[in-house]
C-alpha cells in the first residue's frame, strides 16, 4: 500500500464539526485511500452515489429522511458525490441537524460538486484535492534512490496508482483510463453530445504543452468556435485533465497578459491521448515532457502542503520567456526548467532588470527533487 500525504490531514479533521470533501480525478485513489482510512473507525456507512439506488434515497432532502438512512452510523462516506442532485443543500441539512454524524464526501466532476457545495456548506466543510500518487509519496515508499531511477518511466507512464502498482500493464491501463473514466463525467453532466470534438481537442492540446495555446487557433484546428473551446477546457479543468497557467505582468508594456499554457494532470494520460509511449531517449518532446510532469508534481507538493502561492509564466511580445513563476508572500520565485544538463541557460535580462528581488533558479534532471521535496525559499 503506497501512503498518501493527505491520509494524515483528514485524520486530523474527523469529527470537527464539519464536512470533508475530496474533489479529484476518477480513478486516482479516492476510494481506497478513505477505505484505509476506515479501517479503523467503527460505525461507517458507506454510499456509493454511482449507483442509482443511492441517488433515490437522497431525492427526499429532510432530515427525518436522512436520520432514517444513516441510523446509527457515526462516519457517512458518500462516494462520486456529484451524481446526487441538490448534493450541498442535502449535506448541509445532514452537517446541521445530525451533529454526532462525520460527513466524509468525494467527487470527480468539481463544476458539479464544487458548484453544489460551496453556497450551502460554506464555513461548513474542509476540502482537499487528491491527484495521481506523487514524487514525494513514492520517494516516501521506496526511498529517494529508486524513485529517481524511476524518472523517465514515470514522465511517459505517469503516476495513476494502477499504473504505478502494475508495471506490466501500462498501456493497458492507460488505454481503459482515457477510453472509459477520462469523460465520463464531462459527457453524463454537462450533455456534451460531439464527444469526438472534445478528443480532438484534448489532442491538440496534448500536441502544444509548454506553449501558448490560442483558443481561436484550437478552434480551427477542432472545428468549433472559441467560445466553445473555452467552455470545453473549463470543463476539462473541472474534470481533472488538464489545468491552466496564466501569465505574470506587473510593470512592462511588452508583458504578455491575456495568454495562457494549458497542462495535463498526468504525464501519462497526456501520452494516451495522443497515442505515444516512446521511451524518452527516442522522443522529440522530452522538454514539453519534462515541463509538463515537474510542474504537475510542483502543484501537488504545494496542494499537500497548505503551501500559498500564485502560479504563473511569464512572456513578452519580443519572446522573451520564463517556464514557470511563483508569488509566495509577495516574493517572486522564477524557475526555467530544462531537461539537459549540459546546455546553457541565459535569464532574459529585461525580466532581471524589472524584477531584481525575484529568486530565479534552473531546475534539472540533478537538481529536481529540491524543487518538488521542499519549499524553496532561497
Amino acid at each position: 500500500m503506497i501512503g498518501r500525504i493527505l491520509e494524515e490531514s483528514i485524520k486530523a479533521k474527523l469529527f470537527k464539526g464539519k464536512a470533508i470533501v475530496i474533489l479529484g480525478p476518477r480513478q486516482v485513489g479516492k476510494t481506497t485511500l478513505l477505505k484505509k482510512i476506515a479501517t479503523n473507525l467503527k460505525d461507517t456507512l458507506w454510499l456509493n452515489a454511482d449507483n442509482f439506488e443511492v441517488q433515490t434515497l437522497f431525492e427526499i432532502p429532510s432530515s427525518s429522511r436522512f436520520k432514517a438512512i444513516i441510523k446509527n452510523h457515526k462516519i457517512v462516506i458518500i462516494d462520486e458525490a456529484q451524481n446526487i442532485k441538490d448534493i450541498g443543500l442535502k449535506l448541509k441539512i445532514i452537517t446541521d441537524e445530525l451533529k454526532e454524524v462525520q460527513l466524509i464526501v468525494t467527487g470527480s466532476s468539481a463544476f458539479d460538486l464544487s458548484n453544489a457545495l460551496n453556497e450551502p456548506l460554506t464555513g461548513r466543510k474542509f476540502e482537499y484535492q487528491l491527484y495521481p500518487i506523487s514524487f514525494e509519496e513514492m520517494e516516501k515508499h521506496h526511498g529517494l534512490l529508486e524513485e529517481l531511477s524511476q524518472l523517465e518511466h514515470r514522465m511517459v507512464y505517469g503516476y495513476y496508482p494502477d499504473v504505478v502498482v502494475n508495471k506490466t500493464a501500462e498501456k493497458e491501463i492507460l488505454k481503459l483510463l482515457a477510453d472509459s473514466y477520462l469523460f465520463k463525467d464531462i459527457l453524463i453532466w454537462n450533455k456534451i453530445k460531439k464527444s469526438d470534438k472534445i478528443i480532438k481537442l484534448l489532442q491538440a492540446l496534448a500536441f502544444q504543452i509548454g506553449n501558448q495555446v490560442s483558443y481561436n487557433e484550437l478552434g480551427r484546428l477542432v472545428g468549433l468556435n472559441s467560445e466553445t473551446v473555452e467552455s470545453y477546457i473549463q470543463l476539462l479543468e473541472k474534470s481533472f485533465i488538464i489545468y491552466r497557467l496564466g501569465t505574470f505582468s506587473r510593470n512592462l508594456r511588452t508583458e504578455l497578459k491575456k495568454t495562457r499554457k494549458i497542462y495535463f494532470v498526468d504525464n501519462g494520460i497526456r501520452n494516451a491521448i495522443i497515442g505515444n509511449y516512446a521511451p524518452i531517449t527516442l522522443r522529440n518532446d522530452v522538454g514539453a515532457l519534462w515541463e509538463n510532469f515537474i510542474i504537475g508534481e510542483r502543484k501537488k507538493y504545494l496542494a499537500y502542503h497548505k503551501i500559498y502561492a500564485n502560479s504563473y509564466f511569464w512572456r513578452t511580445t519580443a519572446q522573451q520567456e520564463i517556464d514557470y513563476i511563483e508569488e509566495r508572500d509577495g516574493k517572486l520565485f522564477a524557475y526555467e526548467f530544462k531537461w539537459s544538463t549540459h546546455k546553457k541557460v541565459k535569464i532574459p535580462k529585461t525580466f532581471l532588470r524589472t524584477y531584481p528581488d525575484a529568486v530565479v533558479k534552473i531546475i534539472t534532471p540533478d537538481n529536481f527533487e529540491e524543487f518538488i521535496l521542499t519549499e524553496v525559499n532561497s
